[in-house]
C-alpha cells in the first residue's frame, strides 16, 4: 500500500470555463454531460483529471497522486452559456498567479470531453454494435472525430512507441529523432506520458520552430487504466483518451502514417506485438506501413533480444516486416520520410483517406478487450503450430496483462489479492519469455523508481 504523504502539498478550488469543443453545446447536451459526470463515471474522471493536473510526476504508481491530494474533487456545472468544470483543492502546481496554466487546462477539458463522450456515445444506448469488428472501429473512429483529431491533409503522422522508464542517453536518442522529423514536416503522436513519448515531442518542438511550423499536432493517446501512471506530458496539445487498451492501439494504427519503436519495456512489447500480429494477416500482406525499431548504441543488445524473441515466436515473416537502424536519427527520419511517401500513393490508388486508415484489416481478436484475471492469463495459448496472427493476440495479451499488474489500479489489486499472474506455455517460448521479461527487470525498465517484485510467473 502506498504510504500517505509526510506534509500537506498546496492546493487551489477554480472556477474553468471551457473554449472549444465543449463551448458550442446545447442545453440537452449540457445535461448529459453533467449527468455522466455525476453518475458512475465520477470516480474514473475525478483519477483522469488529476493524473492531467499532476503533469510531470515521476512516480508510475496510479494511486500516488490521490494519496497526496486526497481532498480533489471536480464537478461539471450546467451554465446558459455551456459548461463550467469546478475544481476543489487542486494542485497548486498546474497553476500560475492563480491562473491555471492554458495547456493544462486544455488537457482537463479533453478529460471531460472523452469520458463524456464514451459514457454518452458508446454506454448502453451505443448505437455501434461493440460486438463486431466494424462496430469497434466505427466507435474509434467517432471517438477521434469528436476529438477532432481527423484533419484532412498530406500524410505526415509518425506514432512513436517506447517506455516511459528509460535510461538517460536512450531519452536524448528519442529527442534527436523526434528533432529530424520536425525538420522534415512530420507531426508526432505518443502515448502521452514521460521517457519515449516525451523525447519525440521535445525534439520535434525545436524542429518545427525552425521551420516556423505554426500549425504542430503533437498527439497523445490514452486509456483511463494507465493515465495515472503516466500523466500527459506538458508537449502534447491534443489529448485523447480511449475507453481500453485494445480502442487505444486500433487508434495508433489507423491514425498514424508509420511507427517507430524505441527501447521499452512490457508495454512497448505488447505495442509491437499486436502490430506485428496485425500486419501478418494475409489481408495486410500489401498494405505499406513502415516500422523501425530504434536506439542508441546502447540499445542494439535490447533489439537484438527483441528481434530473437519475434523469430522464434512469429517466425522469419514477422521481421520482415520492419527494419531495426541503430544510432542513425537521420537515417530513420529519412527512411520514415520516404516510407510515409508510399503510404501516400498507396492511399491515393486505393482511394483511402489520409486521416483514418480504414483499409488496415483489424480482426475481433485484436479488438476485443481483455481482462486480465489469473484465469484468462492461465488460459492463453502460447504454443506453437498457430498461425503467426493469432499467437501474437495471445502474446500480446500475455504482456498487456503484466503492464496491468505492474501500473493498472485494477491489476496490481488482484496481484495484491492472489498473488502473481501464472503464464503458461511450450517451454523454448517460455524460456524466451522468462528472459526477456528479467531482461527488462535488469535494466529498470518495468518501473521508475523503487523496487520491482514481478507481478507474474513464467511456467512451461
Amino acid at each position: 500500500m502506498s504510504e500517505a504523504p509526510s506534509r500537506a502539498l498546496p492546493v487551489q478550488n477554480a472556477q474553468i470555463h471551457p473554449r472549444g469543443a465543449l463551448d458550442v453545446l446545447s442545453r440537452a447536451e449540457v445535461a448529459r454531460l453533467r449527468d455522466a459526470s455525476a453518475g458512475g463515471m465520477h470516480d474514473l474522471l475525478r483519477r483522469c483529471a488529476l493524473a492531467v493536473l499532476t503533469s510531470g510526476s515521476a512516480s508510475d504508481d496510479p494511486r500516488a497522486a490521490r494519496d497526496l491530494y486526497p481532498d480533489f474533487d471536480i464537478q461539471v456545472l450546467q451554465q446558459d452559456r455551456g459548461v463550467r468544470i469546478d475544481l476543489f483543492n487542486a494542485p497548486a502546481m498546474a497553476f500560475v498567479d492563480g491562473e491555471i496554466i492554458r495547456g493544462v487546462a486544455e488537457l482537463l477539458f479533453a478529460v471531460v470531453r472523452d469520458l463524456a463522450y464514451t459514457a454518452i456515445e458508446l454506454g448502453p444506448d451505443c448505437k455501434d454494435d461493440l460486438d463486431t469488428s466494424s462496430g469497434i472501429t466505427n466507435a474509434v473512429f467517432g471517438l477521434l472525430r469528436n476529438a477532432r483529431i481527423l484533419r484532412p491533409a498530406d500524410p505526415n503522422l509518425v506514432v512513436c512507441w517506447g517506455g516511459h522508464s528509460i535510461s538517460r542517453d536512450e531519452y536524448l536518442y528519442t529527442k534527436q529523432v523526434g528533432y529530424e522529423l520536425g525538420l522534415r514536416g512530420l507531426d508526432i503522436c505518443t502515448g502521452c506520458g514521460p521517457g519515449a513519448m516525451k523525447g519525440p515531442m521535445k525534439g520535434a518542438t525545436i524542429a518545427h520552430a525552425k521551420q516556423r511550423r505554426r500549425t504542430t499536432r503533437y498527439i497523445g493517446i490514452t486509456e483511463p487504466g494507465i493515465i495515472a501512471a503516466e500523466s500527459p506530458n506538458p508537449i502534447v496539445n491534443h489529448l485523447v483518451i480511449m475507453p481500453d487498451i485494445e480502442k487505444r492501439l486500433e487508434a495508433f494504427v489507423r491514425i498514424g502514417h508509420g511507427i517507430i519503436v524505441f527501447p521499452g519495456g512490457v508495454g512497448t512489447a505488447e505495442e509491437i506485438l499486436y502490430l506485428l500480429g496485425i500486419l501478418l494477416r494475409e489481408e495486410n500482406a500489401e498494405l505499406p506501413f513502415p516500422l523501425f525499431l530504434t536506439g542508441p548504441t546502447i540499445a542494439a543488445p535490447y533489439f537484438e533480444q527483441i528481434d530473437q524473441f519475434i523469430r522464434l515466436t512469429l517466425g522469419e515473416e514477422a521481421t520482415r516486416r520492419y527494419e531495426i537502424i541503430i544510432g542513425d536519427p537521420v537515417a530513420v527520419a529519412k527512411k520514415m520520410g520516404a516510407g510515409i511517401r508510399k503510404v501516400r500513393e498507396y492511399r491515393i490508388q486505393q482511394k483511402d483517406s489520409f486521416f483514418f486508415n480504414w483499409a488496415v484489416d483489424i480482426p475481433g481478436d485484436f479488438q476485443q478487450p481483455f481482462v486480465p484475471s489469473h484465469e484468462a492469463m492461465a488460459a492463453l495459448d502460447l504454443h506453437h503450430g498457430r498461425p503467426a496472427h493469432a499467437l501474437a493476440a495471445d502474446l500480446r495479451r500475455a504482456f498487456s496483462g503484466i503492464v496491468a499488474g505492474n501500473v493498472k489500479e485494477d491489476g496490481m489489486r488482484r496481484i495484491e489479492e492472489f498473488g502473481p499472474f501464472e503464464i503458461h506455455g511450450d517451454a523454448d517460448m517460455m524460456q524466451a519469455l522468462d528472459a526477456l521479461l528479467r531482461a527488462f527487470v535488469e535494466q529498470r525498465r518495468m518501473k521508475i523508481a523503487g523496487e520491482y517484485k514481478p507481478c507474474y510467473r513464467v511456467l512451461t
